[in-house]
């Protein structure tokens, strides 16, 4: 009896164990099998970050390269200018291409009448700046004024000049015939034309509705005889003055500038005898421009007339203001 029961204590502690070896069995593939589970779940995490990352990059790249700034067209103007501008215009533009290096300004600088015949006979023009208003109002009857651009600039006066180291009996406009020779623009010319509008206030010339029909044989001969070298342009007067070609001329203050050592002004005319001189600029119609060219051109003349622009003009001996 006693060997029964403990051969079936013996067989329920076996059946224990197995059942306890069973159970840690099972159990640790079940482990296993989730941390390979979190492993992959953690990689595809990783994966899927990796992919929003680089779309995003990708994205971002984008989108700086559609808002980036695009660089602007090379462009060229042809800007015709007065000759007595060009000293002046010269720093003019080397200001506005500090901001706009992309444009190209080149200068044709000669007398106002001469410049309005090249852009009449068909030379291409973006920007015409004139020496006097008669040039430019023709310039518009024409229709080669581009509607809104026009604006007054700068005024002007008119000089007598000599040469510092030459005597000279001429002490103003008035005594001119005094002078043994006269360097002197044609009428065609802006200070030419305003030369002969004083001479005709002063008497000396008939009164004429516009002065500069007056040609140069005319106004010698109303002054005596006097011999007069005539000019094409302002800049040439003052170096037949300078040069000491001729004893006196009649030029522009403005022209003056740089030349304080070498010539004297003997009379600065009174605006009551030329009227103002005032220097129009504008954008000129130019059917062959591209419409870079055509923007390049409006936005200069808005330089031109901006204070930057004034700023250097008055350092030139020009007034601005023109109230």
């Amino acid at each position: 009896m006693k060997k029964k029961v403990l051969a079936a204590l013996f067989a329920a502690v076996m059946a224990c164990s197995l059942m306890a070896g069973c159970g840690s069995t099972s159990s640790a593939p079940a482990a296993a099998e989730e941390k390979t589970e979190e492993a992959t779940e953690e990689t595809q995490m990783e994966e899927a970050g990796a992919e929003t990352t680089r779309n995003g990059a990708a994205a971002t790249e984008s989108a700086s390269a559609e808002t980036a700034p695009a660089e602007e067209e090379e462009v060229e103007l042809q800007v015709f200018i007065a000759a007595s501008l060009n000293n002046c215009m010269q720093e003019v533009a080397a200001r506005y291409n500090e901001e706009h290096p992309n444009v190209k300004i080149v200068f044709n600088a000669d007398s106002s009448g001469k410049l309005l015949t090249q852009i009449e006979e068909g030379y291409a023009c973006d920007v015409f700046f004139s020496a006097a208003q008669k040039q430019m109002n023709t310039l518009e009857e024409d229709g080669l004024v581009v509607e809104g651009t026009r604006a007054d600039v700068v005024n002007n006066q008119v000089v007598v000049i000599k040469r510092k180291d030459t005597e000279s009996a001429v002490t103003d406009l008035e005594t001119l015939g005094k002078a043994s020779s006269i360097a002197m623009a044609d009428g065609s010319v802006p200070v030419g034309r305003y030369t002969r509008t004083a001479l005709m206030n002063l008497g000396i010339l008939a009164e004429v509705e516009d002065a500069s029909v007056y040609t140069t044989a005319e106004v010698s001969e109303a002054l005596g005889g006097v011999e007069i070298s005539e000019q094409g342009n302002v800049s040439q007067v003052l170096t037949a003055v300078a040069e000491g070609s001729c004893e006196v001329g009649t030029t522009y203050y403005s022209d003056t500038y740089g030349y304080e050592g070498q010539i004297e002004i003997i009379e600065t005319v009174s605006y009551d005898l030329t009227g103002n001189v005032i220097y129009p600029v504008c954008q000129v119609v130019n059917d062959e421009a591209t419409d870079a060219q055509k923007a390049a051109a409006a936005d200069f003349v808005s330089f031109i007339t901006s204070d930057t622009a004034k700023e250097i003009f008055a350092s030139y001996y020009f007034d601005t203001d023109l109230q």
